[in-house]
């Protein structure tokens, strides 16, 4: 089987405890690797609880 990197994006539904733990392991790994993902999921949480 073929392996294919998938572009199109899914949608994950975590609580803030799942988020913060996902950074924190995304944190373990080297930067230059994770600083994309770790952005996207910033700027997604904070369009999503900007108002609470």
């Amino acid at each position: 089987m073929n392996k294919k990197t998938v572009k199109k994006p899914i949608q994950l539904e975590l609580n803030f405890e799942e988020v913060n733990l996902l950074l924190k392991a995304l944190g373990q790994l080297p930067f230059n690797e994770v600083y994309d993902i770790i952005g996207k999921i910033h700027d997604q949480a904070n369009a999503q609880t900007k108002n609470l």
